[in-house]
């Protein structure tokens, strides 16, 4: 046995005592969480499982609101959109930025109301605008965020009036991954040279409340330098479209004076602030990122707040995925580990290459039916951890150095409370796992297993007719 599993309570999935000073440290890792308690949920809802924990989530927030005490802090809620998270988000007064309808759906159950729910959309489909605008109607405090000209008409066409919040493309991306580079891809909102014209027009039509943009997805220390590009540009709009200029005409296409202001009420720069994910990887210095986001986009116009819309910052540390090894195949090229989680239950590491903490918690039983040596005193072994599913790039590490893996030992990926179980999916017709979330350690499982009946339960069988068959 280690010597932080030595010292582990059990009943409780988070931090050891005395592994940190500090209540509300910047990052869980993988190796804070009790290996007794999640050896136990596995033991009882069976593997592939999601955990959750609460406590953490609401940590994460209260360290955000600390960061950012001015600012509207906004939860992006495609990071994680269980009812559990929500409801801890929402107690902990954050508000909903909803990218779908069927994200509004889900924080409208989860006890959102209007004033706290926005509805930031890219390219959205006939019958999310159909459905966000018919919300609208009861809940008239909703706001919804554009990024083309073209929506602004359809939400005209559906006899929307209400808050909107204009979506601008800053030319300024960053990310862990180019498929998360949002600022200067071109399916991402109005140009920035056009911005406060498209602005302006809006506000004939529409209740115009702010203006919004987003750099990408798990920007780390060595971007800042993009954020705080991209933030400064927002606080240049801002001040251009709301702020009086004593009568300079410039920006006036008439050249008759100033363009009438705007009376918006926030600027949002987006989130993406990220989490590290490799065990030695630093945390991100959230205050320092918190201050030169103030110094970046200030000064604001009068009675012009700050919006930020951090996800992956909120749940991300607050989750683990446990899984069991059932192969273990040595091979000439390497060690493969087969495990009973693959991509259809993380997708992250098969879709950006992304690098997620693995522990081997142990608990396996030898083939001989004796008990296997605990991982602190089994060598370090380079393997390739792999999934079931009938894809090469079905794995979750290649060469990692883990305690040499047995078949039964159960393995915990860390960092894997957001995206994680939201781009779950069942292809190879696997059905996707349970979930469970820790509340001041309490476990309720808050999504149960899908069985294979629930594959298909939304299929419809008939007679084809017509046609090639």
């Amino acid at each position: 046995m280690s010597d932080r599993d030595a010292a582990e309570t059990p009943g409780t999935a988070g931090p050891t005592d005395g592994e940190t000073a500090d209540d509300n440290p910047s990052v869980r890792r993988v190796s804070d969480w009790s290996a007794d308690r999640l050896a136990e949920l596995a033991a009882e809802h069976g593997t592939p499982l999601y955990v959750q924990d609460l406590d953490r989530v609401r940590e994460n927030c209260e360290r955000l609101r600390d960061a950012f005490p001015d600012a509207d802090v906004r939860y992006a809620v495609k990071a994680h959109t269980g009812r559990a998270v929500l409801e801890a988000v929402r107690e902990a007064g954050l508000d909903a930025e909803c990218a779908s309808a069927g994200e509004v759906d889900r924080a409208l159950a989860a006890g959102f109301g209007g004033d706290r729910l926005h509805y930031t959309a890219v390219n959205p489909p006939a019958r999310d605008l159909d459905y966000v605008a018919g919300v609208a109607e009861a809940e008239p405090d909703l706001t919804i965020t554009v990024g083309a000209v073209d929506t602004l008409d359809r939400l005209a066409e559906r006899g929307y009036d209400g808050r909107v919040c204009v979506r601008v493309n800053p030319g300024v991306g960053a990310g862990h991954h180019e498929k998360v580079r949002t600022g200067g891809a071109a399916k991402f909102g109005i140009p920035y040279d056009r911005a406060a014209e498209a602005t302006r027009d809006a506000a004939e039509r529409f209740d115009v409340v702010g203006i919004h943009a987003h750099a990408g997805s798990g920007i780390d220390s060595d971007q800042l330098d993009s954020h705080r590009e991209l933030v400064a540009r927002m606080g240049e709009l801002a001040r251009e479209l709301a702020e009086p200029n004593d009568g300079d005409a410039g920006g006036d296409p008439d050249g008759d004076g100033p363009p009438d202001l705007l009376d918006i009420e926030y600027v949002d720069v987006g989130g993406g602030f990220g989490v590290p994910y490799e065990e030695d990887a630093p945390a991100l210095d959230l205050p320092a990122v918190a201050e030169a986001t103030r110094e970046a986009v200030a000064p604001l116009p009068a009675g012009v707040d700050l919006a930020i819309e951090p996800g992956r910052y909120v749940v991300a540390d607050a989750g683990v995925l446990l899984t069991r090894v059932n192969t273990v195949k040595p091979t000439p090229d390497e060690r493969v580990v087969g495990v009973d989680a693959g991509m259809t239950d993380l997708l992250r590491p098969a879709m950006y290459d992304a690098y997620h903490p693995i522990r081997n918690l142990g608990g396996a039983e030898g083939v001989d039916g004796s008990d296997a040596p605990a991982p602190a005193d089994r060598s370090a072994t380079p393997v390739t951890v792999a999934g079931p599913i009938c894809e090469t790039g079905d794995t979750l590490c290649r060469d990692r150095a883990l305690a040499d893996p047995v078949r039964g030992d159960l393995l915990a990926v860390g960092i894997a409370g957001a995206y994680g179980y939201e781009m779950a999916n069942q292809y190879n017709s696997r059905p996707r796992p349970a979930e469970v979330a820790l509340d001041d350690g309490t476990a309720a499982v808050v999504r149960r297993r899908e069985t294979l009946g629930d594959l298909t339960t939304v299929e419809r069988t008939g007679t084809v007719t017509g046609g090639d068959r």
